[in-house]
């Protein structure tokens, strides 16, 4: 999965990449090319800093989500080992 958003420069029109999880409101970053500021608020006028913001907030809800089925499959698969485990040990022949 692309951990990045591609970003429009409203000066230059040129696009660049930031990471989702960097772009937040509040954020700024100066353009590559012609090195304006571009400030990243919810209330921009700017359609591009709200495309780009909404496609943020999208990307870390999915990387979230899939972190967390990641955790809950690891969680799952050490809690079968333990109870196979604790099967192998108390299924074993005593002197």
């Amino acid at each position: 999965m692309d951990e990045s958003v591609q970003i429009r420069c409203h000066r230059c029109k040129s696009c660049f990449r930031e990471k989702a999880r960097r772009l937040q409101s509040g954020y700024s970053r100066q353009c590559i090319s012609c090195e304006t500021m571009l400030f990243f608020d919810d209330g921009s006028a700017d359609k591009n800093i709200q495309r780009t913001l909404r496609d943020a907030r999208r990307i870390r809800k999915e990387l979230r989500e899939a972190e967390a089925a990641k955790f809950a499959t690891s969680a799952l698969v050490s809690s079968s080992r333990e109870s196979s485990n604790a099967r192998s040990m108390t299924s074993g022949r005593e002197d």
